[in-house]
């Protein structure tokens, strides 16, 4: 499928025009516009929640985190070294 090109807009922007009036629109445009920040605003909210969550409860069970990785190594005196390394797995 290819992108959305400047006349499929063009005639989108038409139609809308023609459907809701020139008064309507920009009233239109701003709710569509507080709506999807209200939208993006609640999940940012619960993917917080959700971290919160998941690191409440490895604290109480003691396990690792998940998207990190541990590393033992022993040294030459013969003691156990454990390094642990977030991976970032978030791509927003």
């Amino acid at each position: 499928m290819s992108s959305i090109g400047l006349w499929e807009i063009v005639i989108v922007v038409i139609i809308a025009l023609l459907v809701f009036g020139p008064k309507k629109l920009p009233e239109l445009g701003s709710s569509i516009g507080r709506s999807i920040n209200g939208f993006k605003q609640g999940l940012r909210e619960t993917k917080e929640d959700v971290q919160t969550a998941v690191r409440e409860d490895v604290a109480a069970t003691g396990e690792s985190v998940p998207g990190t990785v541990k590393n033992t190594a022993t040294t030459e005196a013969g003691d156990t070294a454990t390094t642990t390394k977030t991976e970032q797995t978030d791509k927003s």
